[in-house]
């Protein structure tokens, strides 16, 4: 990497005499998470992020978020005249947004940059660049080896040790913070010191372990918590040892035989009466909620409350999804040292599916509105090309604007109309009399 040999005879001066570790509790510190209770370390019950990983539904959320995030499209775009976003090229920053470095795709890219923001609350990644001093490779480096440095003039480093992959030699190196992009979240005791989740749910997570391997155990003896034989009367140390010995040669699911009136009572509770099932449940919850993750998505058995699966998605793009990939975006934006109008920005399209009824009567609605064309109501929800005539949006010939209907009446305002004259009344009819008369007359004639 080139700009590892300019770094190391830059700071071979600053570091270390000038600069300490940033103080924070929980954040880069490499080997426990959490201390669940004191002396916990010295009897192997630390929280790491390496065990607590193990446990099914830290597994599931970390998995979860890591793969869904990477699954979104990553995209150069650019603001044009009218502000508004569109994707954009460009041979100086679409390579690396591309193809991150010579070891990812930018898929395992980023699943890596959010297992580590995940597990750690700290996501570091270390620039490479070219003679022009343009970002041509991205690396995410090991949490457990990186350290947030402070200098007395407020400057920031970070602390590097050996990663063959990233081209770290096989030295200690301090490296400035423009050369780290430094992504972070929970930030409760430093600024520089982010916190995970792991932090709030990992006597959870402990604890699920602990109820798992308990039922292991509990199950491999046959099903049945522990017990004693009971004997009516004092028994001699030999005949207690025999017995124990014949006992625990049987093994579970075996039928004993002892004598001297012996009885089996059973020591602990079962399964059912520990509510083992109701706890392990609750511990499944705490780290779906710490992590943020709908307990729908790491619970089956836990129906959504709602009845399709886009509002179910966009739950979890807001409690859950959007913080992160709005910091990758400003971490990368500032990052790459993107020029204005150039940004990155992820497509949610990818996450967001909809099924055939709702697609065909969203791009219905949208083409009716005015608001898409429908090429561009084919393209966001059925994938399919352009075709001719459809670059214009269309409404109703019957609807006139705001400002059309103010002008017109402007030019003709509305007049109070003139009240009606009466009408002149129909002619009498001749009584029948008369008419008979006049008959008459016309016959003597």
């Amino acid at each position: 990497m080139g700009v590892l040999s300019t770094i190391r005879s830059q700071l071979r001066t600053v570091w270390p005499a000038a600069a300490s570790p940033v103080a924070g509790r929980g954040g880069w510190w490499p080997v426990v998470v959490r201390e669940p209770y004191t002396g916990a370390w010295q009897r192997n019950e630390e929280i790491r992020a390496d065990t607590a990983l193990s446990n099914p539904a830290v597994f599931r959320c970390v998995s979860l978020i890591s793969t869904d995030v990477a699954k979104l499209r990553l995209r150069l775009v650019a603001l044009d005249d009218d502000g508004i976003w569109i994707e954009a090229t460009s041979p100086a920053f679409s390579p690396v947004l591309r193809t991150p470095n010579r070891t990812q795709t930018i898929q395992l890219f980023l699943e890596r940059w959010m297992f580590s923001k995940l597990l750690w609350g700290n996501t570091y990644v270390l620039k490479d660049r070219d003679a022009r001093g343009v970002v041509t490779a991205l690396y995410v480096l090991d949490p457990a080896k990186v350290t947030p440095l402070r200098v007395a003039d407020g400057s920031v480093y970070y602390q590097l040790k050996v990663d063959d992959l990233a081209g770290i030699p096989q030295e200690e190196l301090a490296v400035p913070a423009r050369e780290i992009i430094h992504d972070r979240w929970n930030c409760a005791f430093h600024p520089l010191v982010g916190l995970s989740p792991l932090y709030g749910c990992g006597s959870a997570a402990l604890q699920g372990n602990q109820i798992e391997s308990s039922s292991s155990t509990f199950f491999s003896n046959g099903g049945r918590p522990s017990g004693m034989l009971i004997a009516p009367t004092e028994i001699d140390p030999l005949t207690a040892q025999r017995l124990s010995d014949t006992w625990h040669a049987l093994g579970p699911g075996k039928t004993a035989i002892v004598g001297n009136g012996m009885k089996y009572e059973a020591v602990g509770t079962s399964a059912a009466d520990a509510q083992l099932t109701e706890q392990y449940g609750q511990t499944v919850k705490t780290i779906a909620g710490c992590f943020g993750v709908p307990i729908s998505m790491v619970d089956s058995s836990q129906q959504p409350p709602y009845a399709n699966s886009e509002a179910s998605s966009l739950q979890y793009h807001s409690q859950c999804l959007q913080t992160h990939l709005t910091g990758i975006e400003a971490a990368l934006d500032a990052g790459l040292e993107l020029p204005a109008p150039y940004g990155t920005e992820f497509d949610l399209d990818d996450l967001i599916w909809m099924d055939t009824a709702t697609r065909t009567k969203a791009s219905h609605d949208a083409i009716s509105a005015g608001a898409m064309t429908p090429n561009e109501a084919r393209l966001k929800y059925f994938g399919l090309p352009p075709v001719d005539g459809g670059d214009t949006p269309y409404l109703q010939a019957q609807y006139w604007s705001l400002a059309a209907l103010a002008e017109r009446d402007a030019q003709a305002p509305l007049a109070t109309p003139a009240p009606r004259s009466a009408e002149p009344a129909p002619p009498e009819e001749p009584p029948e009399e008369a008419v008979a008369a006049a008959v008459g007359d016309l016959a003597r004639t």
